[in-house]
């Protein structure tokens, strides 16, 4: 789960970031980087031109709130895939089908379904590391084409496996994984990229709302279908787990078609050489002339980045310079390289892949996988039951995100990550002894039984306030502008592969060692809450500055700073923004002063 989802794109996080500043102000120093009063006048300037902002703005422009449904139909397809098999596993109709009956081996069926659920996110996992190189080569909008393309193979091989037996559904769902790890990356780039800078806030709270959204759908679906011919054993349809499966198909085709008649990203078109396409594409989509302010000011913004990172690439990576397809391939994995090869980038590494370690190792994705079986073990009996308590881990974990969005900028990062992890893992201790003391028992323990389930909803709602967001964020907000992208795109790697483990290792633990499972979750939450609290700085209101003297690369972001401040004058922003009155002469003077200052700050902080 994440805010996806969110993350590995330079685009994406340069946008997410400007996003934060303009809905956030008191998060803006903590994650932009040290050009404070020359972006501040940027933004003030923006915002007094746009009007409308937020939620308004989407029903304000026709074309901006099609942009939010697209972002919500993405959302969707990756909360359903998250979601729906765990119902489909618990089917009496599908495990007949897949063959899961073993009389002699009982740990051979767990075995196997922890490849059917677990090769999703394997695959996912490889979707993920070649969506850069799709979103980068092909344009977002034709990655978009190409990952719905793959999804929609995958879930038909899934939908024809006639055939018993569990090959046709493990080739289906890795498949299908390839399209979903790269549509969960590539569908918020495109739409942080396409949607006017007032709208963005929306959208990354609208993108996170509709994964819990379709995680929530995929809950009651199954629970519905699970009725089709019955709910036992010979008299179950097929149907019940394939309609499931099958509609996925629908959201997905609605996206293709969309996106066919979508605009291509202004960033994209920017960062290509076609400037005047570019400029036509922001004034449709702003219903504003070419000529206008706002549109030259967002405009002459993008191209600003876009030079960034391409003289980034040069002084970093100068035999990948040139933008051709193979070296846009090769790029991310040396960007990446040259991370591991410094003391203080290497720190960052440790935080963003062990943030990410522990966040799957909470257990959320063993409860949305194998909710019906986890309720099944603690006394609920029959099928129709557990898929009802797992409808309300749906609906639990989406009314839990919604205060994140609300929170996380006042509190804090460490306390929320904190809080929720010691709640996850005291939720999980008190199962393990629920368990191990009533196991066996549930006939005659039927309250101890649902005492364990509501511990399972109450872990839910710890997560959805926590750690399903906030890890995303600190991710995100350790690195230094130039090495941003392929940071958190290390740390979405490392999301995905603890995914796939905990996915794969889960049903076997459930069988084996059965109260065990919750210690080893439990043990591992605490040691996330020591870990976020005693290792991992609190990234709310620091400077990227701040951030370098934390991880002991000082002048990293003042360097950036520096190149974009050259950028800016170069291009003219510099100049437009002077003239409008928005900024004086001595802005630059002053925020220099000002790096100065919170470079001192943060020396002293770190000092015992």
């Amino acid at each position: 789960m994440s805010l996806t989802s969110l993350v590995s794109s330079q685009g994406l996080l340069s946008h997410k970031f400007e996003r934060v500043r303009e809905e956030e102000p008191t998060m803006g120093a903590g994650a932009d980087a040290g050009a404070g009063a020359f972006y501040d006048a940027a933004l003030s300037r923006r915002q007094a031109l746009m009007g409308a902002s937020g939620p308004m703005a989407l029903v304000k422009n026709f074309k901006v709130f099609r942009i939010a449904a697209f972002a919500c139909i993405g959302g969707v397809l990756y909360g359903y895939n998250q979601g729906m098999f765990s119902g489909v596993l618990a089917m009496p109709s599908f495990q007949a089908h897949m063959g899961d009956y073993d009389p002699i081996d009982p740990n051979a069926s767990q075995t196997k379904k922890g490849w059917l659920t677990a090769i999703l996110e394997l695959g996912a996992w490889l979707g993920t590391l070649l969506s850069s190189f799709l979103a980068e080569a092909l344009s977002r909008k034709y990655g978009i084409l190409v990952a719905v393309s793959v999804f929609c193979l995958g879930v038909i091989i899934q939908a024809t496996a006639i055939q018993a037996g569990p090959n046709a559904i493990l080739a289906g769902r890795f498949i299908t994984g390839m399209g979903v790890g790269s549509m969960a990356m590539i569908v918020p780039i495109y739409n942080s990229e396409v949607a006017p800078p007032e709208v963005r806030g929306a959208l990354v709270a609208t993108q996170q709302l509709a994964i819990c959204f379709g995680i929530m759908i995929s809950f009651w679906i199954d629970y519905g279908t699970n009725y089709i011919g019955g709910t036992k054993a010979g008299h179950q349809k097929d149907a019940s787990w394939l309609i499931p499966i099958c509609l996925q198909l629908g959201p997905a085709l609605v996206l293709f078609v969309g996106m066919i008649f979508m605009p291509f990203s202004p960033r994209w078109l920017v960062h290509h050489n076609r400037e005047d396409e570019a400029r036509r594409v922001l004034a449709s989509l702003r219903g504003l002339p070419q000529n206008h302010e706002l549109v030259e000011l967002e405009f002459l913004e993008i191209k600003a980045q876009s030079l960034f990172e391409k003289r980034t690439v040069a002084e970093h990576f100068p035999a990948l310079r040139e933008q051709t397809a193979w070296n846009t391939f090769k790029l991310q994995f040396v960007a990446i390289k040259s991370l591991f090869q410094t003391k203080s980038m290497f720190k960052r590494v440790v935080v963003a892949t062990v943030t990410m370690f522990f966040q799957q190792w909470t257990g959320i994705n063993a409860v949305l996988y194998y909710a019906p079986t986890i309720f099944k073990q603690l006394g609920l009996s029959g099928n129709t039951t557990s898929l009802l308590a797992t409808g309300v881990v749906g609906i639990a974990m989406f009314i839990a995100t919604i205060p994140a969005v609300l929170w996380i900028d006042r509190v804090g990062r460490k306390p929320v990550l904190t809080i929720g992890a010691i709640g996850m893992a005291t939720c999980h201790i008190i199962i393990a002894v629920i368990v191990a003391k009533d196991d066996n028992r549930w006939d005659t323990q039927a309250a101890a039984g649902w005492a364990a389930v509501a511990m399972v909803w109450l872990f839910v709602i710890h997560f959805g306030y926590s750690w399903g967001p906030c890890a995303w964020i600190i991710v995100a907000e350790i690195w230094p502008l130039s090495s941003r992208p392929y940071g958190v795109s290390l740390g979405a790697s490392s999301n995905w592969m603890n995914n796939f483990i905990v996915g794969q290792v889960t049903p076997d633990m459930l069988s084996g060692i059965t109260y065990g499972t919750y210690i080893l979750f439990g043990i591992l939450t605490y040691m996330g809450a020591a870990f976020i609290w005693f290792f991992v700085p609190e990234t709310k209101r620091l400077t990227l500055e701040e951030m370098d003297i934390i991880f002991g690369s000082e002048g990293t972001a003042q360097a950036d700073f520096e190149r974009m401040e050259e950028i800016n004058h170069e291009i003219g922003l510099t100049q437009m923004l002077r003239g409008s009155g928005a900024i004086g002469s001595d802005v630059a003077i002053t925020e220099k002063e000002k790096l100065g200052e919170h470079a001192v700050a943060a020396h002293e902080h770190t000092e015992p």
